[in-house]
């Protein structure tokens, strides 16, 4: 029955997720009651209490690792953006000439995404292009891209995307290995839909009349911007390092950069004027960074431990491994519903289901798991996180997204799906 019960609670906050533009409440505070609600239905049917509070203590010591790196990374990344760090990328992008922009953009965006995350190189890409590009087509057709790439770029590193962190945290996927064989099957992902795409824009000739050279970067980057800028990359680039040389948690390694940049922001901020200054501290950047996602993780997590907890999912996975044995037709499946439903519970539901025990530290199957709950959500305008942000940003509709980019995105997913199926 308690069974029953949680995964009713699931089903239905997943559903209201799923319709959070509907119902207009955010997913962050649905998922906060259904992670709540379901340890304590747990409380009540437990007879000893002390049980369940031990068991909630040590997934939350797990959870809390997780939320505390994105808090980290976030924040840091905030600085970066306080201190104009990013006007030096936007430089460089508005340099090029119009036929070109579209190779630069996708890939500067496969790169920002791995060092900082497909989220925030999402919002600096089309925050970049509503500036100099006019709207129309050829601006919706950019933004869709940006999307597919930035899902690219997150899911061959280890802090590109949530799914990859939880994976690498989790001890599923070390830093090396993880690079070593998702980079090629996600640059795949980026070139056939990019191919694709620059045919059609040369076949339309929406180029024509796209003058970029008159575009000034509104403010030249100071040098404070240029160290704050490589120093945050550094410290982000470095976090792998660190869990490797001194074998502590990757969180640890995030909340010691973040003190690093802190203090040197302090430092070059200290001859300011203290109403300037204020725009430049941790504080302001705290009270900037995505909260309500970080909250979403957290009762989403929360929801998928009960129902390890329970048994729900070990009982899952053997009906799984009954119905389709081929775990690579499994995780191809797992990708086009990454697509419809969020992919932070589905790798939190396959790590609960699965142990290391059963599958291996960099075993294949965790590896084509980050790659395709990371690159399967950019088939829908609305299955993933940078996604979302281009559909407020842009006003990209559902169906144009489907019918001009979702498409491309299958294509470049499959292509990668498959390479990595056949040199494994």
């Amino acid at each position: 029955m308690l069974s029953t019960f949680l995964v009713i609670v699931f089903i239905v906050a997943y559903v209201l997720i799923a319709i959070e533009h509907n119902i207009n409440i955010n997913k962050a505070a649905i998922a906060l009651v259904a992670g709540v609600l379901s340890w304590m239905l747990i409380m009540m049917n437990t007879p000893v209490h002390e049980d369940v509070n031990d068991s909630l203590s040590h997934h939350l010591s797990e959870i809390s690792g997780i939320l505390f790196f994105l808090m980290g990374a976030m924040t840091i990344v905030e600085l970066i953006d306080a201190h104009e760090g990013f006007s030096i990328v936007t430089k460089r992008l508005t340099g090029v000439g119009s036929f070109r922009l579209i190779w630069v953009l996708g890939f500067i965006t496969f790169i920002l995404s791995a060092l900082l995350d497909n989220l925030t190189s999402t919002i600096l890409m089309i925050s970049l292009l509503s500036k100099i590009l006019p709207e129309g087509r050829l601006r919706l057709l950019y933004a869709g891209f940006v999307v597919v790439a930035a899902n690219a770029g997150g899911a061959w590193s280890p802090i590109g995307d949530v799914t990859t962190t939880m994976l690498w945290i989790g001890g599923q996927l070390s830093t090396f290995n993880m690079i070593q064989n998702l980079l090629v099957p996600s640059l795949i992902n980026l070139l056939l839909p990019l191919l694709i795409l620059n045919f059609i824009i040369k076949r339309e000739r929406l180029y024509a009349g796209l003058d970029l050279s008159g575009f000034k970067v509104t403010k030249k980057a100071s040098k404070d911007s240029q160290f704050i800028l490589f120093m945050g990359l550094g410290i982000l680039i470095s976090v792998p390092v660190f869990k490797i040389v001194f074998h502590l948690p990757p969180y640890m390694g995030m909340l010691f950069g973040l003190g690093i940049m802190w203090c040197i922001t302090e430092i070059l901020n200290g001859r300011r004027e203290a109403v300037d200054k204020k725009n430049y501290t941790v504080a302001y950047a705290l009270r900037n960074i995505d909260t309500s996602s970080i909250l979403f993780f957290l009762g989403i997590l929360l929801s998928i431990s009960a129902l390890e907890l329970s048994g729900v999912l070990e009982a899952m996975s053997k009906r799984i491994d009954l119905a389709i044995t081929n775990k690579n037709t499994v995780l191809l499946l797992t990708g086009f519903l990454s697509a419809i439903i969020d992919n932070v519970p589905l790798v939190a539901a396959y790590q609960g289901m699965y142990s290391l025990s059963e599958f291996g530290i960099d075993h294949s199957f965790w590896q084509l798991l980050a790659y395709c709950s990371g690159t399967g959500g950019s088939m829908l305008i609305i299955g993933s996180a940078a996604g979302v942000v281009a559909m407020g940003l842009e006003k990209i509709t559902f169906t144009w997204y489907l019918k001009n980019i979702g498409w491309m995105a299958a294509l470049g997913y499959a292509g990668g799906f498959l390479f990595y199926v056949f040199t494994h």
